[in-house]
């Protein structure tokens, strides 16, 4: 098992950056895909971002448009999400999530394939 903690988080301008930090608990990450996912009040959860094993491939959702970097370091157990250009519209609590291996394989975009959650971290972009 393995138990995530989100930090990074914050309030910022229109046109900032911010880095969120995932950091892992327990079990190495190295067998996970790690993944992004934000949420606000009213909404299904949204996927963010996404993370192969070793790091070799990433993906993102169609609203990042080369704005966001998905990484991770495995030694150190923790995954990072560089944000910039950040919107207001990217107002957001931000949730890291690990996925075991399955029969299916991996499902990087999809939540409900993901096993382990963090309580999040919230970020505010003011216009």
């Amino acid at each position: 098992q393995v138990q995530l903690l989100e930090s990074g988080g914050g309030l910022v301008q229109a046109g900032d950056s911010l880095r969120l930090s995932c950091a892992a608990s327990g079990r190495s990450i190295s067998t996970y895909v790690m993944g992004w996912f934000r949420q606000t009040p009213g909404k299904e959860r949204e996927f963010v971002a996404a993370i192969s094993l070793s790091g070799g491939n990433t993906y993102y959702g169609d609203f990042v448009k080369g704005r966001f970097t998905i990484s991770r370091d495995n030694a150190k157990k923790t995954v990072y999400l560089q944000m910039n250009s950040l919107k207001p519209e990217d107002t957001a609590v931000y949730h890291c999530a690990a996925q075991r291996y399955g029969s299916g394989g991996y499902y990087y975009t999809s939540s409900a394939k993901y096993d382990y959650w963090g309580q999040g971290t919230q970020v505010t972009i003011s216009s």
